[in-house]
Protein backbone atom coordinates (compact mmCIF):
# COMPACT_ATOMS: atom_id res chain seq x y z
CA UNK A 1 0.00 0.00 0.00
CA UNK A 2 1.31 2.81 -1.04
CA UNK A 3 1.70 6.09 1.33
CA UNK A 4 1.69 9.40 1.09
CA UNK A 5 3.92 12.25 2.00
CA UNK A 6 3.13 15.75 1.73
CA UNK A 7 6.03 17.98 1.08
CA UNK A 8 4.50 21.32 2.24
CA UNK A 9 7.68 23.34 0.97
CA UNK A 10 8.31 26.74 0.22
CA UNK A 11 11.33 27.66 -1.66
CA UNK A 12 10.69 31.26 -0.57
CA UNK A 13 11.02 30.56 2.85
CA UNK A 14 14.93 31.08 4.75
CA UNK A 15 15.90 28.24 6.84
CA UNK A 16 18.57 28.41 9.45
CA UNK A 17 20.68 24.79 8.58
CA UNK A 18 22.01 22.70 11.73
CA UNK A 19 24.87 19.73 10.92
CA UNK A 20 23.47 16.38 12.38
CA UNK A 21 26.47 13.60 11.73
CA UNK A 22 26.19 10.78 10.01
CA UNK A 23 25.55 8.39 13.19
CA UNK A 24 22.51 10.39 13.64
CA UNK A 25 21.24 10.19 9.91
CA UNK A 26 21.74 6.41 10.53
CA UNK A 27 19.59 6.39 13.03
CA UNK A 28 16.77 8.10 11.48
CA UNK A 29 17.14 6.04 8.59
CA UNK A 30 15.92 3.17 10.45
CA UNK A 31 12.46 4.30 10.87
CA UNK A 32 12.08 5.48 6.91
CA UNK A 33 9.28 4.39 5.74
CA UNK A 34 8.48 2.59 1.98
CA UNK A 35 6.80 4.72 -0.45
CA UNK A 36 6.61 5.75 -3.73
CA UNK A 37 6.92 9.01 -5.84
CA UNK A 38 3.77 9.47 -8.80
CA UNK A 39 1.63 12.26 -7.53
CA UNK A 40 3.99 14.84 -8.96
CA UNK A 41 6.02 13.69 -12.27
CA UNK A 42 9.93 13.87 -11.75
CA UNK A 43 10.18 16.27 -14.71
CA UNK A 44 8.26 18.64 -13.67
CA UNK A 45 8.85 21.29 -10.89
CA UNK A 46 7.57 21.60 -7.31
CA UNK A 47 5.13 23.73 -6.05
CA UNK A 48 4.18 24.90 -2.65
CA UNK A 49 2.90 22.44 -1.73
CA UNK A 50 3.34 19.31 -3.71
CA UNK A 51 2.21 15.74 -3.27
CA UNK A 52 5.11 13.33 -3.17
CA UNK A 53 5.14 9.33 -2.52
CA UNK A 54 8.86 7.88 -2.86
CA UNK A 55 10.40 4.73 -1.23
CA UNK A 56 13.66 4.70 0.41
CA UNK A 57 16.72 4.54 -1.16
CA UNK A 58 18.95 2.63 1.58
CA UNK A 59 17.65 1.57 5.50
CA UNK A 60 20.40 0.83 7.39
CA UNK A 61 23.79 2.61 5.12
CA UNK A 62 25.22 5.85 7.23
CA UNK A 63 26.50 8.53 4.59
CA UNK A 64 30.20 9.17 4.57
CA UNK A 65 29.18 13.17 3.99
CA UNK A 66 27.40 15.58 6.84
CA UNK A 67 23.94 16.13 6.00
CA UNK A 68 21.22 19.09 6.86
CA UNK A 69 18.67 19.71 9.71
CA UNK A 70 16.74 22.73 9.28
CA UNK A 71 14.64 24.60 11.51
CA UNK A 72 12.52 27.74 10.11
CA UNK A 73 14.18 30.95 11.20
CA UNK A 74 13.14 33.76 8.89
CA UNK A 75 27.22 26.11 -21.05
CA UNK A 76 27.76 24.37 -21.81
CA UNK A 77 30.79 24.75 -23.54
CA UNK A 78 33.21 21.92 -24.54
CA UNK A 79 36.65 23.31 -26.64
CA UNK A 80 37.94 19.74 -26.64
CA UNK A 81 37.75 18.83 -30.62
CA UNK A 82 35.17 15.38 -30.54
CA UNK A 83 32.97 16.76 -27.60
CA UNK A 84 29.81 17.69 -28.27
CA UNK A 85 28.29 20.76 -26.63
CA UNK A 86 24.68 19.95 -26.21
CA UNK A 87 24.35 16.40 -25.65
CA UNK A 88 20.85 14.79 -24.67
CA UNK A 89 18.68 -3.93 -17.85
CA UNK A 90 17.02 -3.08 -14.47
CA UNK A 91 18.90 -4.89 -11.67
CA UNK A 92 18.69 -4.93 -8.17
CA UNK A 93 20.16 -3.22 -5.62
CA UNK A 94 23.01 -5.00 -3.02
CA UNK A 95 21.94 -5.50 0.62
CA UNK A 96 25.61 -6.69 1.59
CA UNK A 97 29.19 -6.34 1.50
CA UNK A 98 32.28 -5.57 2.59
CA UNK A 99 34.25 -2.78 3.67
CA UNK A 100 37.32 -4.02 1.88
CA UNK A 101 35.18 -5.08 -1.35
CA UNK A 102 36.22 -8.28 -3.45
CA UNK A 103 39.40 -9.02 -1.69
CA UNK A 104 39.49 -12.02 -0.53
CA UNK A 105 41.07 -15.48 -0.41
CA UNK A 106 39.89 -16.10 -4.52
CA UNK A 107 41.47 -12.79 -5.47
CA UNK A 108 45.09 -12.50 -7.74
CA UNK A 109 46.66 -9.44 -6.54
CA UNK A 110 46.02 -7.42 -9.56
CA UNK A 111 41.93 -7.67 -9.89
CA UNK A 112 40.37 -5.37 -12.87
CA UNK A 113 36.90 -5.14 -13.97
CA UNK A 114 36.53 -7.62 -17.40
CA UNK A 115 36.55 -4.99 -20.32
CA UNK A 116 34.13 -6.07 -23.39
CA UNK A 117 33.16 -4.48 -26.23
CA UNK A 118 29.76 -3.60 -27.09
CA UNK A 119 27.94 -5.72 -30.22
CA UNK A 120 28.24 -3.34 -33.54
CA UNK A 121 30.44 -0.60 -31.79
CA UNK A 122 34.06 0.19 -30.93
CA UNK A 123 32.79 1.17 -27.33
CA UNK A 124 34.50 -0.12 -24.48
CA UNK A 125 32.21 -1.27 -21.55
CA UNK A 126 33.31 -2.30 -18.15
CA UNK A 127 31.30 -5.50 -16.76
CA UNK A 128 31.95 -7.18 -13.19
CA UNK A 129 34.41 -9.42 -13.05
CA UNK A 130 34.73 -11.99 -10.31
CA UNK A 131 38.23 -13.21 -11.77
CA UNK A 132 41.24 -11.57 -13.29
CA UNK A 133 41.44 -10.42 -16.73
CA UNK A 134 43.69 -11.36 -19.11
CA UNK A 135 46.23 -9.15 -19.92
CA UNK A 136 45.13 -8.18 -23.45
CA UNK A 137 45.76 -4.89 -25.39
CA UNK A 138 41.98 -4.28 -24.56
CA UNK A 139 42.55 -4.36 -20.94
CA UNK A 140 45.92 -2.45 -21.35
CA UNK A 141 44.21 0.76 -23.09
CA UNK A 142 41.53 1.11 -19.98
CA UNK A 143 43.72 1.98 -17.75
CA UNK A 144 41.59 3.52 -14.95
CA UNK A 145 38.07 2.97 -16.87
CA UNK A 146 35.80 1.80 -14.21
CA UNK A 147 32.67 3.27 -16.34
CA UNK A 148 31.98 2.91 -20.47
CA UNK A 149 29.14 3.83 -22.60
CA UNK A 150 26.10 1.56 -22.38
CA UNK A 151 24.70 -0.96 -24.48
CA UNK A 152 23.58 0.36 -28.15
CA UNK A 153 20.16 2.24 -27.85
CA UNK A 154 20.65 2.69 -24.24
CA UNK A 155 19.97 6.09 -22.36
CA UNK A 156 23.84 6.54 -21.89
CA UNK A 157 25.35 4.61 -24.97
CA UNK A 158 25.87 8.06 -26.99
CA UNK A 159 28.43 9.94 -24.23
CA UNK A 160 28.67 10.04 -20.51
CA UNK A 161 30.29 12.32 -17.86
CA UNK A 162 29.71 14.48 -15.01
CA UNK A 163 30.09 11.83 -12.06
CA UNK A 164 28.99 12.69 -8.44
CA UNK A 165 30.37 10.08 -6.64
CA UNK A 166 29.23 9.16 -2.90
CA UNK A 167 30.27 6.77 -0.52
CA UNK A 168 28.02 5.79 2.69
CA UNK A 169 29.31 3.75 5.42
CA UNK A 170 27.60 2.05 8.29
CA UNK A 171 29.62 -0.63 10.62
CA UNK A 172 29.56 -3.50 8.03
CA UNK A 173 28.22 -2.15 4.79
CA UNK A 174 29.81 -0.03 2.07
CA UNK A 175 27.88 1.42 -1.07
CA UNK A 176 28.25 3.65 -3.44
CA UNK A 177 25.70 5.91 -5.41
CA UNK A 178 27.39 7.78 -8.83
CA UNK A 179 25.15 10.12 -10.71
CA UNK A 180 26.14 11.07 -13.86
CA UNK A 181 25.07 12.87 -17.57
CA UNK A 182 24.22 10.53 -20.04
CA UNK A 183 22.86 10.72 -23.92
CA UNK A 184 21.71 8.44 -26.07
CA UNK A 185 22.81 7.01 -29.85
CA UNK A 186 18.80 6.10 -30.47
CA UNK A 187 17.28 9.50 -30.37
CA UNK A 188 17.77 12.96 -29.57
CA UNK A 189 21.33 13.85 -27.98
CA UNK A 190 20.05 15.79 -24.77
CA UNK A 191 21.12 14.46 -22.27
CA UNK A 192 19.76 13.25 -18.81
CA UNK A 193 20.88 12.51 -15.35
CA UNK A 194 21.30 8.64 -14.13
CA UNK A 195 22.21 6.31 -11.18
CA UNK A 196 24.62 3.89 -10.57
CA UNK A 197 25.31 1.75 -7.82
CA UNK A 198 28.58 -0.37 -6.14
CA UNK A 199 29.72 -1.99 -3.54
CA UNK A 200 33.36 -0.57 -3.91
CA UNK A 201 33.44 2.20 -6.03
CA UNK A 202 35.05 0.17 -9.03
CA UNK A 203 32.22 -2.48 -10.39
CA UNK A 204 29.01 -0.70 -11.00
CA UNK A 205 25.71 -1.70 -11.86
CA UNK A 206 23.38 0.12 -14.17
CA UNK A 207 20.38 0.45 -16.15
CA UNK A 208 19.71 0.52 -19.59
CA UNK A 209 16.47 2.44 -19.61
CA UNK A 210 14.04 4.88 -17.18
CA UNK A 211 13.98 3.44 -13.51
CA UNK A 212 11.23 1.80 -12.91
CA UNK A 213 11.16 1.06 -8.66
CA UNK A 214 13.03 1.83 -5.99
CA UNK A 215 16.07 -0.50 -6.39
CA UNK A 216 16.79 0.15 -10.21
CA UNK A 217 19.36 1.81 -11.67
CA UNK A 218 19.35 4.18 -14.96
CA UNK A 219 17.51 7.05 -16.19
CA UNK A 220 16.71 8.86 -13.45
CA UNK A 221 15.83 12.61 -14.42
CA UNK A 222 14.88 13.78 -17.93
CA UNK A 223 14.82 17.84 -19.95
CA UNK A 224 11.90 19.57 -18.55
CA UNK A 225 9.33 19.82 -21.10
CA UNK A 226 7.95 23.45 -20.56
CA UNK A 227 8.80 25.79 -23.23
CA UNK A 228 9.97 28.43 -21.01
CA UNK A 229 11.96 26.38 -18.64
CA UNK A 230 16.26 27.10 -18.03
CA UNK A 231 16.66 23.34 -18.84
CA UNK A 232 14.92 21.84 -22.01
CA UNK A 233 18.35 20.94 -23.97
CA UNK A 234 19.95 18.86 -21.57
CA UNK A 235 20.84 18.24 -17.94
CA UNK A 236 24.06 17.13 -15.94
CA UNK A 237 24.93 16.58 -12.20
CA UNK A 238 27.09 19.19 -9.96
CA UNK A 239 26.58 17.71 -6.77
CA UNK A 240 24.06 15.57 -4.30
CA UNK A 241 23.86 17.34 -0.79
CA UNK A 242 21.89 15.44 2.07
CA UNK A 243 18.86 17.62 3.72
CA UNK A 244 16.31 17.63 6.13
CA UNK A 245 13.74 20.83 6.80
CA UNK A 246 10.84 21.04 9.09
CA UNK A 247 9.18 22.11 6.13
CA UNK A 248 9.00 18.40 4.75
CA UNK A 249 6.86 16.54 6.61
CA UNK A 250 8.84 12.88 6.56
CA UNK A 251 11.08 11.22 9.33
CA UNK A 252 14.31 11.13 6.72
CA UNK A 253 16.66 12.98 5.22
CA UNK A 254 16.03 14.64 1.68
CA UNK A 255 18.56 14.43 -1.05
CA UNK A 256 19.30 18.05 -2.91
CA UNK A 257 20.25 17.58 -6.26
CA UNK A 258 22.22 20.51 -7.82
CA UNK A 259 22.46 19.97 -11.85
CA UNK A 260 23.04 22.53 -14.78
CA UNK A 261 20.75 23.32 -17.17
CA UNK A 262 21.10 24.23 -21.00
CA UNK A 263 18.75 25.91 -22.80
CA UNK A 264 18.13 27.07 -26.95
CA UNK A 265 19.53 29.98 -26.44
CA UNK A 266 23.47 30.61 -27.37
CA UNK A 267 25.97 33.05 -26.25
CA UNK A 268 29.06 33.79 -28.26
CA UNK A 269 32.36 33.58 -26.70
CA UNK A 270 36.21 33.62 -27.76
CA UNK A 271 37.78 30.08 -28.75
CA UNK A 272 41.08 31.19 -27.45
CA UNK A 273 42.36 31.55 -31.04
CA UNK A 274 41.39 35.10 -32.00
CA UNK A 275 37.82 33.27 -33.42
CA UNK A 276 34.53 33.24 -31.71
CA UNK A 277 32.15 29.86 -30.51
CA UNK A 278 28.60 29.67 -29.84
CA UNK A 279 27.29 27.68 -26.90
CA UNK A 280 24.17 26.95 -25.01
CA UNK A 281 23.07 29.59 -22.41
CA UNK A 282 23.42 27.37 -18.90
CA UNK A 283 21.37 28.14 -15.46
CA UNK A 284 21.85 26.14 -11.70
CA UNK A 285 18.80 23.96 -10.65
CA UNK A 286 17.72 22.35 -7.74
CA UNK A 287 15.71 19.20 -7.26
CA UNK A 288 14.56 16.81 -4.58
CA UNK A 289 14.23 13.68 -3.63
CA UNK A 290 13.60 10.95 -0.78
CA UNK A 291 15.75 8.04 -2.38
CA UNK A 292 18.14 9.51 -4.59
CA UNK A 293 15.95 8.20 -7.48
CA UNK A 294 12.59 10.04 -8.03
CA UNK A 295 13.59 13.75 -8.30
CA UNK A 296 10.81 16.61 -8.26
CA UNK A 297 12.35 20.24 -9.49
CA UNK A 298 12.33 22.80 -7.11
CA UNK A 299 11.28 26.26 -8.42
CA UNK A 300 13.88 28.57 -7.64
CA UNK A 301 13.82 32.41 -8.06
CA UNK A 302 14.69 33.14 -11.82
CA UNK A 303 11.86 33.46 -14.25
CA UNK A 304 12.75 30.25 -16.02
CA UNK A 305 13.23 28.13 -12.71
CA UNK A 306 16.76 28.60 -11.95
CA UNK A 307 18.32 29.19 -8.63
CA UNK A 308 19.62 32.66 -10.37
CA UNK A 309 20.32 34.63 -13.39
CA UNK A 310 23.43 35.23 -15.27
CA UNK A 311 24.61 38.97 -13.79
CA UNK A 312 24.73 41.80 -16.04
CA UNK A 313 27.42 42.71 -18.95
CA UNK A 314 30.21 44.16 -16.83
CA UNK A 315 30.39 40.94 -14.64
CA UNK A 316 32.56 38.15 -15.41
CA UNK A 317 29.48 35.29 -15.16
CA UNK A 318 27.27 37.52 -17.83
CA UNK A 319 27.18 35.00 -20.03
CA UNK A 320 26.45 31.59 -18.24
CA UNK A 321 26.43 29.50 -15.20
CA UNK A 322 27.78 25.92 -15.57
CA UNK A 323 28.60 23.38 -12.80
CA UNK A 324 27.26 24.38 -9.66
CA UNK A 325 28.93 22.49 -6.95
CA UNK A 326 27.46 23.01 -3.45
CA UNK A 327 29.37 22.41 -0.23
CA UNK A 328 28.55 23.20 3.55
CA UNK A 329 30.57 24.89 5.37
CA UNK A 330 28.66 25.59 8.64
CA UNK A 331 25.24 25.88 9.87
CA UNK A 332 23.64 27.94 7.84
CA UNK A 333 26.74 28.70 5.56
CA UNK A 334 25.95 27.02 1.90
CA UNK A 335 29.06 27.52 -0.87
CA UNK A 336 28.38 27.36 -4.55
CA UNK A 337 31.29 27.02 -6.75
CA UNK A 338 30.56 27.34 -10.12
CA UNK A 339 32.05 28.75 -13.71
CA UNK A 340 31.66 30.39 -15.87
CA UNK A 341 33.80 32.86 -19.27
CA UNK A 342 34.97 35.92 -18.25
CA UNK A 343 34.62 37.86 -21.46
CA UNK A 344 36.79 40.39 -20.41
CA UNK A 345 39.69 38.40 -19.53
CA UNK A 346 38.72 35.28 -22.70
CA UNK A 347 39.29 33.16 -20.05
CA UNK A 348 37.36 30.28 -17.78
CA UNK A 349 37.36 30.60 -14.15
CA UNK A 350 35.53 30.03 -10.91
CA UNK A 351 33.62 31.63 -8.39
CA UNK A 352 31.57 31.47 -5.63
CA UNK A 353 28.25 32.07 -3.97
CA UNK A 354 26.67 32.02 -0.73
CA UNK A 355 23.56 30.73 0.82
CA UNK A 356 21.62 30.07 3.92
CA UNK A 357 19.08 27.91 3.28
CA UNK A 358 20.56 25.92 -0.38
CA UNK A 359 17.76 28.13 -2.62
CA UNK A 360 18.44 31.57 -2.67
CA UNK A 361 22.36 32.53 -3.47
CA UNK A 362 24.30 35.44 -3.11
CA UNK A 363 26.86 35.53 -5.48
CA UNK A 364 31.08 36.42 -3.83
CA UNK A 365 32.32 36.93 -7.06
CA UNK A 366 35.77 35.17 -8.69
CA UNK A 367 37.70 33.22 -7.22
CA UNK A 368 40.08 31.13 -9.59
CA UNK A 369 40.53 32.64 -13.49
CA UNK A 370 42.98 31.33 -16.07
CA UNK A 371 46.71 30.28 -15.56
CA UNK A 372 50.25 32.03 -16.53
CA UNK A 373 51.19 31.79 -20.39
CA UNK A 374 51.60 28.08 -21.56
CA UNK A 375 50.17 26.40 -18.60
CA UNK A 376 47.97 23.21 -18.70
CA UNK A 377 45.61 26.05 -17.51
CA UNK A 378 46.25 29.68 -19.43
CA UNK A 379 42.56 29.32 -21.03
CA UNK A 380 41.02 29.11 -17.53
CA UNK A 381 39.60 27.05 -15.25
CA UNK A 382 36.31 24.58 -14.84
CA UNK A 383 34.05 21.92 -13.09
CA UNK A 384 35.41 22.64 -10.23
CA UNK A 385 34.90 20.16 -7.42
CA UNK A 386 35.78 21.58 -3.35
CA UNK A 387 35.97 19.16 -0.31
CA UNK A 388 37.17 19.59 2.73
CA UNK A 389 40.15 18.01 3.79
CA UNK A 390 39.39 15.86 7.61
CA UNK A 391 43.16 15.93 8.26
CA UNK A 392 44.27 19.74 8.29
CA UNK A 393 40.53 21.40 7.93
CA UNK A 394 42.06 23.09 5.01
CA UNK A 395 40.06 23.33 1.24
CA UNK A 396 41.13 21.20 -1.75
CA UNK A 397 39.61 22.22 -5.11
CA UNK A 398 40.05 19.53 -8.22
CA UNK A 399 39.33 21.47 -11.40
CA UNK A 400 39.31 20.92 -15.05
CA UNK A 401 42.51 23.21 -16.57
CA UNK A 402 42.30 24.21 -20.35
CA UNK A 403 45.19 25.04 -22.53
CA UNK A 404 45.75 27.50 -25.27
CA UNK A 405 45.22 24.59 -27.66
CA UNK A 406 42.10 23.04 -26.58
CA UNK A 407 43.64 20.19 -24.10
CA UNK A 408 42.11 19.21 -20.97
CA UNK A 409 43.62 18.18 -18.02
CA UNK A 410 43.11 18.45 -14.12
CA UNK A 411 44.53 20.52 -11.22
CA UNK A 412 44.52 20.76 -7.38
CA UNK A 413 44.20 24.25 -6.17
CA UNK A 414 44.29 24.97 -2.03
CA UNK A 415 42.52 27.85 0.45
CA UNK A 416 42.78 27.20 4.41
CA UNK A 417 38.97 28.87 4.44
CA UNK A 418 37.94 28.00 0.65
CA UNK A 419 36.18 31.67 0.46
CA UNK A 420 39.46 33.31 -0.99
CA UNK A 421 43.67 33.04 -1.56
CA UNK A 422 43.16 29.95 -3.66
CA UNK A 423 46.86 28.63 -4.92
CA UNK A 424 47.63 26.42 -7.26
CA UNK A 425 49.04 23.52 -5.89
CA UNK A 426 51.89 22.69 -7.81
CA UNK A 427 52.84 24.20 -11.42
CA UNK A 428 51.52 21.26 -13.53
CA UNK A 429 48.30 19.08 -13.82
CA UNK A 430 48.34 15.97 -11.25
CA UNK A 431 46.55 14.27 -14.34
CA UNK A 432 47.20 14.15 -17.78
CA UNK A 433 45.49 12.54 -20.96
CA UNK A 434 46.96 9.12 -21.40
CA UNK A 435 50.36 8.94 -23.24
CA UNK A 436 49.15 5.68 -24.79
CA UNK A 437 48.10 5.64 -28.58
CA UNK A 438 45.52 3.60 -27.80
CA UNK A 439 44.35 4.96 -24.19
CA UNK A 440 40.31 5.36 -23.32
CA UNK A 441 41.46 8.79 -22.30
CA UNK A 442 44.33 10.01 -24.42
CA UNK A 443 42.85 13.02 -25.87
CA UNK A 444 41.48 14.80 -22.41
CA UNK A 445 40.47 14.52 -19.03
CA UNK A 446 37.80 16.82 -16.53
CA UNK A 447 34.90 17.31 -14.72
CA UNK A 448 36.92 15.69 -11.37
CA UNK A 449 34.88 14.33 -8.16
CA UNK A 450 37.11 13.75 -5.18
CA UNK A 451 36.40 10.98 -2.68
CA UNK A 452 38.83 11.03 0.38
CA UNK A 453 38.63 7.25 2.23
CA UNK A 454 38.92 8.10 5.43
CA UNK A 455 38.67 5.03 7.74
CA UNK A 456 40.42 2.76 6.03
CA UNK A 457 44.42 2.31 6.71
CA UNK A 458 45.83 4.14 3.89
CA UNK A 459 43.38 7.45 4.19
CA UNK A 460 43.81 7.33 0.22
CA UNK A 461 41.86 9.94 -1.77
CA UNK A 462 40.02 8.86 -4.90
CA UNK A 463 39.97 11.10 -7.95
CA UNK A 464 36.50 10.16 -10.21
CA UNK A 465 37.14 12.00 -13.80
CA UNK A 466 35.58 11.95 -17.31
CA UNK A 467 37.87 10.82 -19.89
CA UNK A 468 37.94 11.44 -23.99
CA UNK A 469 39.48 8.77 -26.52
CA UNK A 470 39.41 9.01 -29.85
CA UNK A 471 36.77 10.08 -31.72
CA UNK A 472 35.57 11.54 -28.53
CA UNK A 473 34.26 8.56 -27.38
CA UNK A 474 34.03 9.51 -23.68
CA UNK A 475 34.09 7.49 -20.23
CA UNK A 476 34.34 7.47 -16.50
CA UNK A 477 37.94 6.84 -14.77
CA UNK A 478 39.85 6.45 -11.45
CA UNK A 479 43.00 7.95 -10.02
CA UNK A 480 44.10 7.32 -6.48
CA UNK A 481 46.44 9.17 -4.67
CA UNK A 482 49.52 8.08 -2.85
CA UNK A 483 49.11 7.84 -0.03
CA UNK A 484 47.02 10.21 1.96
CA UNK A 485 49.06 13.99 1.17
CA UNK A 486 47.71 15.00 -2.25
CA UNK A 487 50.81 15.58 -4.15
CA UNK A 488 50.11 13.06 -7.28
CA UNK A 489 47.57 10.57 -8.74
CA UNK A 490 47.93 7.39 -10.62
CA UNK A 491 45.41 5.77 -12.53
CA UNK A 492 43.82 2.56 -11.02
CA UNK A 493 45.08 -0.91 -12.39
CA UNK A 494 43.46 -2.97 -9.57
CA UNK A 495 43.30 -4.36 -6.01
CA UNK A 496 46.21 -5.15 -4.34
CA UNK A 497 46.73 -7.26 -1.24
Amino acid sequence: MLQTITFDFNPKLCFGWSLFTPAMEAERATTFKSVNLFAVSAYRRATNPTSLISPPGFSSSRPDMYGLSASETNTNCHYQKGLNPNPKHNVSFFTRCSTKPDIDSDNTINKNPTVDRAPNSNTLQVQPSASPPSQTASSLSSTGLVFGLGLESSWDSQEIGSPVVKRYLSDEDERWFMWYHGSSDAGPSSASIGLAVSRNGIHWERGAGSIQSSTDTGMVLKCSKDWWAFDTEGIRPSEVVIMSSAKVRTSSAVYWLYYTGFSSERVAISDGRGGVMHVSKSLPGLAISQDGRHWARIEGEHHSGALFDVDTNSEWDSLFVEAPRVFFHNNGDLRMYYHSFDAKCEHFAVGIARSRDGIRWVKLGKILGGGAKDSFDEFGVMNAHVVRNRKDGGYVMAYEGLAADGQRRIGLAVSPDGLKDWVRYGEGAILEPSMEKDGWDNQGVGSPCLVQMDGDADDDWRLYYKGIGQGGRTGIGLAVSEGSVIRSFRRWAGFHL
